[in-house]
């Protein structure tokens, strides 16, 4: 029986985020690699393998990991020929994964998120759904006819991309930007930010591998508060007798203070 494994790469990992979706898990399958595995230590989450060359994990993590657990672990030469990530889905296919979601391929360097995002093309190849996710983003293959439904929708953009060849006889319907017959070429900006306009899109395209990205704008106030070690500042105005007292409460060290300002 085939199995959703997940991913948690070294890229950024949005704490909230990343336990939210470890804790949807039906069963928690769970491949730590390299820097990932500090976010699971740190969290007291027992993946159920690691991969990577250990060049960016505290040798404590490396070091409880080797000699306090049962953890398999397949560690690799930092000069090889295969990204991290490009391993661990490698080897979420070996065990037999129906779907692979991969966290943290996306913050930090592009050009590891340039190889994650190509990395899909192996389990896409394989009939295997593999999706890349963080907060903001929702990233996979399409090889034809997809309908996308704005209740099931990530967010409300939407982009596609080719991957490595053009895309001939593109059309897209139901979108505020409709084309028709189009020829996606890879340096093509055309398709990028498209939006809903009816209830669903529908993407037809005659051959090739289409990038679909479905994609939210960041909530500032939701990031404020559920970034670890953020600075949390809150204005509450009393307006009293021709003044307005502004207070000021700052978590940053415990430090409070207010000031009065004339109106």
């Amino acid at each position: 029986m085939s199995k959703k494994i997940v991913i948690v790469s070294g890229g950024e990992l949005e704490e909230s985020f990343v336990l939210s979706e470890l804790e949807t898990l039906d069963s928690q399958f769970i491949i730590g690699v390299d820097k990932g595995m500090e976010f699971l230590y740190h969290h007291k989450i027992l993946p159920s393998y690691i991969v990577g060359d250990f060049d960016s994990v505290e040798q404590k993590i490396g070091d409880y990991y080797r000699n306090e657990t049962k953890v398999p672990i397949r560690e690799f030469n930092p000069v090889k020929d295969a990204s991290d990530t490009e391993i661990a889905i490698r080897l979420a296919m070996t065990l037999g994964a129906g779907e692979i979601l991969i966290l943290g391929a996306t913050g930090g360097r592009i050009d590891h998120l340039w190889a994650n995002v190509q990395s899909l093309a192996i389990p896409f190849k394989a009939g295997i759904n593999a999706v890349i996710m963080d907060r903001q983003n929702k990233i996979r293959l399409i090889g034809g006819d997809t309908v996308i439904r704005r209740e099931d929708a990530y967010g409300p953009y939407f982009s596609i991309f080719p991957l490595g060849q053009e895309i001939y006889s593109l059309s897209i319907e139901g979108a505020k930007y409709p084309l028709h017959d189009h020829q996606l070429t890879p340096y093509d900006s055309l398709c990028v930010s498209n939006q809903f306009e009816e209830e669903e899109v529908k993407i037809t395209f005659g051959s090739g591998i289409v990038i679909l990205m479905e994609t939210r704008d960041k909530n500032i106030r939701q990031d404020m508060f559920s970034k670890k070690g953020y600075i949390l500042l809150f204005y509450i105005t009393v307006r009293m007798q021709g003044h307005f007292l502004i207070y000021k409460l700052e978590k940053s060290g415990g430090v409070y203070g207010n000031r009065n300002y004339r109106r």
